[in-house]
């Protein structure tokens, strides 16, 4: 008897401890998942707290499976209807290029797409050869769908023409590529400029081999095989059966306020709407070879390519593949792409050696959620080993003068009035270099500091995100552009000029007020001085002379502030963050169009009366000194305005 429960007790022991060890097993394949779950959970709605953020849908991709997906925020705060990853729609702007670019590897898959191929080849109308100046009788070749792909293919941009609210302002397709076909600036494959017009071009391209149009074509050839039921490029989306849109909102004094619905003009750029569950799908399709769920989209070399560098200045930068953007998070290589509209905002990242993908999509207008999300993701599951610890070297600051001062994105309009828009509306990094060596380089309003690795080679010494949407900004190498300037390019499509004197935003502001400070002071002195004459008799020939030139000072004073007060007459729309022409065709009223021809009348009046005075002698030194000063300001913001397009 006492054997037999000494062995009961023995066996009572061992079913104990198995049952903890597999209860412990458990528990900690559970503790993985939990954790996963834990951070998105906290994370995001720490994120949305402090950014003010309406609506979100995440998911998440491992292995070939959704491990998590999951819905933030209210998709209707007046109905009170939370957000569904698996039928909120959110609209993705420039992650949709992703999808394009799919298309386009489909159709070359096919051999119906050359990837080399002048792209006029496919094309009912000519991208012309001619280069805009300075760079007219620079020798370049043709565009091909390489440089579409890679963000290289020298096209201006023109950032005014690309939202609207209204679907009457909609342009068909093939219309917009023809009428708005931008200039040439750079020769093709030289220069990183992030384009719409070059994706939606690309998109033309599809619809004009495939004889279908665009959004009828991803449709049948890659939302249907992929199972994303709820993904449309139709403005507004029509889905049957219908599936509802997260409304955009923006936390303005104290409240969400709702926008109206945003069409984009280049569809294939970024007019999709999606869900985190069918963005899913796609994310999972690209990490296993193109094909998910029984649906393939692309053969697995076709994919391998299309995921490879194909643009790059510099072996250590994170470039371009066909398509997607290519970066080094904490060691990890990652695939990836952002997208904005107005109040919309995602972010689609792939590991593609760790078979790992996440979305993000939100409205309120902040790139700071995804991006911020995804990098804390990265420092928790990927953490650094060690952060870098470099100091300048002997000679880094004397190396590092000549790279100071204000670069502009070479994603701009040079033949426009939208020319001035690419530094008002941030594009900018300015470079100041401190007593120590190390390089200063301020972007989107964050100061970052670079220490010298190699001469014209520095690396950011922050840790975490930062403040470039389109690039990691780990790493910037000092080049050359074509136009012989001293060019900072980065990780991912975009590369800045250094600007001469005359162009940057601190000299443009500083003469700017200066000279209108002249014109206001001379305005009110010579109406004064008007009104007093009145009174008095006996006028010599010089005293009316003079007034009749103060009348013309006048009349260019009047014409010059009316101009500037329809730059600034708009402002900032609280609500879309955005001048009210930049998503609304606004038609001049005919006196702004004859603006322009008044100044140049007027302008062209006051020299001859500056010389004639001095000439002969008239109106009294101080007078004479006063008129050549304002004649001085006003030939100088006459060639300001000339230069940023402001008078055609």
């Amino acid at each position: 008897m006492f054997k037999r429960s000494k062995y009961l007790t023995l066996v009572v022991i061992l079913i104990a401890f198995i049952l903890t060890l597999s209860t412990n097993a458990a528990c900690a394949n559970n503790n993985k998942d939990t954790s996963l779950e834990s951070f998105f959970d906290n994370s995001m709605k720490s994120k949305m707290e402090k950014y003010h953020i309406p609506n979100a849908a995440v998911s998440v991709v491992k292995n070939g499976q959704i491990v998590y997906k999951k819905g933030f925020g209210q998709a209707d705060i007046e109905n009170n209807i939370p957000v569904d990853p698996d039928t909120t729609l959110f609209r993705i702007g420039s992650t949709s290029k992703l999808i394009t670019w799919t298309a386009v590897m489909q159709l070359v898959e096919d051999g119906k797409l050359d990837l080399n191929t002048n792209i006029n080849e496919y094309l009912d109308f000519e991208i012309s050869p001619q280069l805009e100046k300075p760079l007219r009788n620079t020798n370049t070749g043709p565009i091909t769908m390489t440089h579409l792909m890679t963000h290289t293919p020298g096209f201006e941009d023109y950032p005014e023409k690309l939202f609207r609210l209204s679907e009457e302002e909609l342009l068909p397709l093939n219309e917009y590529m023809k009428k708005y076909q931008p200039a040439r600036i750079f020769p093709a494959g030289e220069v990183a400029a992030y384009s719409n017009y070059g994706t939606a071009l690309a998109g033309h391209i599809v619809e004009r081999v495939s004889g279908m149009p665009f959004s009828d074509y991803v449709e049948k050839n890659i939302f249907t095989p992929l199972n994303m039921n709820n993904s449309t490029y139709r403005q507004p989306p029509t889905l049957n059966p219908p599936a509802r849109i997260a409304k955009p909102y923006r936390f303005i004094n104290g409240s969400y306020t709702e926008a109206g619905f945003e069409y984009i003009m280049l569809e294939p750029a970024g007019s999709m709407s999606s869900t985190a569950a069918d963005m899913a799908n796609f994310m999972m399709a690209h990490l296993s070879g193109g094909a998910v769920n029984g649906g393939r989209i692309l053969r697995e070399e076709t994919v391998k390519e299309m995921h490879e560098q194909h643009f790059t200045y510099d072996p250590t930068l994170g470039g371009m593949t066909l398509g997607f953007i290519e970066g080094v998070f904490n060691g990890q290589k990652v695939l990836f792409h952002g997208g904005s509209t107005m109040l919309y905002n995602s972010g689609l990242y792939l590991l593609p050696e760790e078979d790992t993908g996440i979305f993000i999509s939100c409205s309120g207008g902040n790139h700071l959620l995804q991006t911020e999300i995804f990098q804390e993701f990265m420092d928790l599951y990927y953490p650094i080993a060690a952060p870098i610890k470099a100091v300048p070297g002997e000679g880094s600051r004397e190396r590092a003068e000549r790279f100071t001062g204000e670069y502009q994105m070479n994603r701009k309009s040079v033949t426009t009035d939208e020319k001035i828009v690419s530094i008002l509306a941030g594009g900018i990094i300015n470079v100041d270099v401190n007593e120590e060596g190390y390089l200063l380089v301020t972007h989107g309003g964050e100061i970052n500091k670079f220490v010298e690795i190699e001469p014209g080679m520095y690396q950011n010494l922050r840790e975490g995100r930062t403040q470039d949407s389109l690039g990691q900004f780990q790493k910037i190498i000092f080049k050359t552009d074509p136009l012989g300037r001293i060019m900072l390019t980065t990780d991912g499509p975009m590369t800045y000029s250094k600007a001469p004197f005359y162009s940057t935003l601190s000299f443009t502001a500083l003469a700017a007020g200066s000279i209108m400070l002249i014109i206001i002071i001379s305005l009110i002195y010579w109406i004064i001085r008007n009104i007093a004459d009145l009174f008095k008799k006996g006028k010599d020939k010089g005293s009316r002379l003079y007034a009749i030139a103060s009348w013309v000072g006048i009349g260019t004073s009047i014409s010059i502030l009316l101009m500037f007060s329809t730059f600034f007459s708009s402002g900032i729309d609280p609500l879309y963050q955005l001048p009210k022409e930049a998503y609304t065709a606004i038609e001049n009223p005919p006196l702004l169009d004859l603006l322009p021809t008044l100044m140049w009348i007027f302008s062209g009046l006051l020299l001859p009366f500056t010389v004639f005075a001095w000439w002969k002698g008239l109106w009294g030194r101080l007078s004479r000194v006063h008129y050549s000063v304002f004649t001085l300001a006003v030939m100088a913001l006459m060639w300001m305005l000339n230069y940023w397009n402001l008078l055609s």
